[in-house]
């Protein structure tokens, strides 16, 4: 997965409705850039430099893996979408939308189409502001001075006045905090540890992961299954009872739900195909003895991939373990989830197909992705 940066954008408009212009330049950088953090107050400002009508100005902070030129391109196909046309004069005009980036991450940038940080910002009554609103603390990469302190120097004696109009963020949309707990689930290489990671990024969640590179045992199973097949899924179970009780029973009062890359079924699932008959019939009944009091995901959410994706996945990432596996146990895995779920009744269960999707690389497809869960 791409490393996350977290970028700050300004946005302007002075022509048609102006506070339209905003909220679509923000909506349509939530699906094509990254996920919208924190959304500036809306300022009224004078045109500067050019006679024109009044601007309507805010600064949002973005998490995005893009980086800085490609996010660049993106936020100037963005402009050209809401119909702007940029004239070939070096001046100051009215303009439906303006997108300005105005720091990436702590970065200094210079090449022949990005400077950044925006060489002008400080300057700017009109950036500073909504600047200030959401990022106060922000220390300035070249500068070496916070957002505050610049707005308490600034030269600028144009006036920013605060309007009482505020612009919504696309995030919230999602109504993933209606759930105290969301399991995510799915076959060896999946990607369901890189989903719940971007859902807990992204929606405010408590993340909890399975420890199993953690394992001892697991790299001994794939060399030799048989022999220690009993021994993995009896570590699995009592390492999962800890893990999600503990986890479980720790509220954290800053997140606003829990979300986990797998379900403490996934013992039975894996067990079932793994072990002996006398032996399952054994971890079957440990497994209920233990995990009778564990309160079940609010939603089960089951991602389904093809096996040749799966392998495509599983090589990608690269560890020695799982060079090992074949396309006939990633099958029964799947089988055995599958045949799980259709025995559920209590379960809030999605089967989502991904197959020939990239939630990971792709933004649409990511989008795509949390739309079919919160249906």
């Amino acid at each position: 997965m791409k490393a996350l940066q977290t970028t700050h954008i300004a946005i302007g408009s002075n022509k048609g409705d102006k506070f339209k212009n905003l909220q679509n330049a923000i909506d349509a950088i939530f699906k094509t850039v990254g996920t919208i953090i924190s959304i500036g107050k809306v300022y009224k400002t004078e045109a500067l430099g050019f006679e024109g009508d009044s601007f309507l100005n805010t600064c949002i902070t973005v998490s995005t893996n893009l980086q800085a030129e490609v996010l660049l391109d993106h936020l100037l196909a963005i402009e050209k979408q809401l119909g702007r046309e940029r004239s070939k004069s070096n001046g100051y005009e009215s303009r439906i939308i303006d997108l300005d980036l105005i720091f990436y991450a702590e970065n200094h940038i210079q090449t022949e189409k990005l400077i950044v940080p925006h060489p002008e910002a400080h300057k700017r009554q009109f950036v500073l502001q909504p600047l200030n609103d959401i990022v106060p603390k922000f220390v300035h990469p070249k500068l070496n001075k916070t957002i505050s302190n610049l707005l308490e120097e600034c030269e600028d004696q144009s006036i920013a006045e605060s309007l009482n109009i505020w612009l919504k963020n696309p995030t919230k949309s999602y109504p993933f905090s209606k759930y105290n707990h969301i399991a995510i689930e799915g076959n060896i290489g999946a990607g369901k540890t890189s989903l719940a990671n971007k859902i807990a990024q992204d929606f405010n969640a408590k993340l909890i992961l399975e420890r199993f590179a953690e394992n001892p045992f697991l790299s001994k199973f794939y060399e030799n299954p048989e022999q220690h097949a009993f021994t993995l899924e009896m570590s699995f179970l009592v390492d999962r009872y800890q893990q999600i009780s503990d986890d479980l029973a720790q509220l954290d009062l800053f997140k606003d739900f829990i979300v986990s890359d797998y379900d403490i079924f996934k013992s039975l699932v894996f067990s079932r195909i793994t072990l002996n008959p006398d032996e399952f019939k054994l971890y079957r009944k440990l497994f209920f003895v233990m995990y009778k009091d564990i309160v079940s995901p609010d939603l089960y959410v089951y991602l389904y991939q093809n096996t040749e994706q799966l392998q495509a996945n599983i090589k990608k990432r690269g560890r020695d373990y799982e060079a090992r596996i074949e396309n006939e146990y990633l099958e029964k895995i799947n089988t055995g989830y599958l045949n799980f779920l259709k025995s559920q009744t209590t379960l809030n269960i999605k089967i989502i197909d991904i197959s020939n999707r990239d939630f990971v690389n792709r933004r649409e497809d990511y989008l795509w992705l949390i739309e079919e869960i919160c249906r």
